[in-house]
């Protein structure tokens, strides 16, 4: 990660350097050394000092880089003309930091034009804290199965407060239009549909009898098409957990990665969280730790934040698990595009998350 260059990973400094003083109005920008946490399947992203010269002495803030990749999207269109993915998360972030009390990073800006650093990306302040990681699996090991037990139950309970205030917004007034198409009724029997598409598109051909199993499940429970089931529409995260938090003792002091959001039923959010938690337990074979509420008791915590009656999560678990399913075959397609799994890998079938889905689907039978 050496810096002589100005560049690290081709990541431009002057350029960075240039932008970072006019996003933050000050004379000059000089920027230290890079680290790069991890290159995902979604933005590249990359944590730097910055020391920042303005009317008064020299300041050095901690501020974080997220940069679009070459690939398509991870997930699958909301609505038209919106596929860049942090394009997607800093303007959702930016609503929430405007209309909620979700603790969000603080924003510096986003930059759409390719020219300053190769892709569109945004700069974000760093936030310091602990996050309960998948790999190795943080049930398993690492801080939370360290720390004490009212610690562990702290946390989820701040966990399910936070996406209550997800909750909370109003989508319209936060001016999130743009995430619901105006030729659709947002609700779960669309987001159903969105999502089998983008499946079909993602196995090509491909036979997948526990993801098929689950969108014929998912069907059959749809009472009708005109999104006259879901409790109540509103603004979801899409990947509501507990490592797209970061943590400071039990409280989330930042909720992180939102590239997925959507219109549509807050109770997809909250099946999501649970059937999360169901992965990272039964699917991995690892027993609830201390302190660490039941999938019912977190149902009643959430509706309890959320100022509602504890929600039937049947239908969202199954459809989080599906989804899930759907994404480990998108995201393994992009890994052989790549060149880094041969294209006979079977991963996108065989894989944690088909467990999972199996895992439910037998218990609802």
């Amino acid at each position: 990660m050496g810096d002589d260059a100005g560049t690290v990973d081709e990541l431009p400094r002057d350029a960075l350097e240039g932008w970072l003083a006019g996003a933050l109005d000050v004379a000059a920008v000089h920027i230290g050394g890079f680290s790069k946490p991890r290159s995902g399947f979604s933005a590249e992203t990359w944590i730097f000092d910055a020391e920042i010269l303005g009317d008064g002495p020299p300041e050095t803030r901690r501020l974080v880089v997220r940069r679009e990749t070459d690939d398509p999207a991870v997930y699958p269109q909301q609505a038209p003309g919106y596929d860049c993915e942090v394009e997607i998360q800093y303007r959702t972030m930016k609503a929430l930091a405007d209309h909620s009390e979700v603790p969000i990073a603080p924003l510096v800006g986003y930059e759409d034009d390719p020219s300053v650093l190769g892709a569109p990306f945004f700069v974000m302040g760093f936030v310091d804290g602990e996050v309960p990681v998948e790999n190795p699996l943080y049930t398993a090991e690492g801080f939370f199965v360290d720390a004490p037990p009212e610690r562990r139950r702290g946390m989820i309970e701040d966990g399910l407060r936070v996406l209550a205030r997800v909750h909370d917004v109003d989508w319209r007034d936060a001016g999130m239009e743009w995430l619901a198409p105006p030729d659709v009724v947002p609700g779960s029997a669309h987001q159903v549909d969105l999502w089998e598409a983008y499946a079909r598109r993602e196995l090509a051909g491909r036979g997948h009898p526990v993801l098929e199993h689950g969108f014929a499940w998912l069907h059959r429970r749809l009472p009708d098409r005109d999104g006259a089931e879901d409790r109540t529409i509103g603004l979801c995260w899409g990947d509501a957990r507990p490592g797209n938090m970061i943590w400071q003792g039990t409280r989330c002091v930042c909720a992180t990665d939102f590239e997925a959001a959507s219109i549509a039923s807050p109770d997809q959010d909250l099946g999501w969280w649970l059937m999360f938690d169901r992965w990272s337990h039964e699917t991995f074979g690892v027993g609830r730790l201390d302190g660490e509420p039941t999938r019912d008791e977190q149902r009643r915590i959430y509706a309890e934040w959320a100022g509602v009656e504890v929600p039937d999560t049947t239908f969202h678990e199954v459809f989080a698990a599906v989804r899930y399913t759907a994404i480990v075959v998108r995201v393994m397609n992009r890994t052989v595009a790549r060149g880094l799994l041969p294209p006979d890998q079977t991963i996108w079938i065989d894989n944690p998350s088909t467990l999972c889905l199996s895992q439910i689907l037998d218990e609802v039978g």
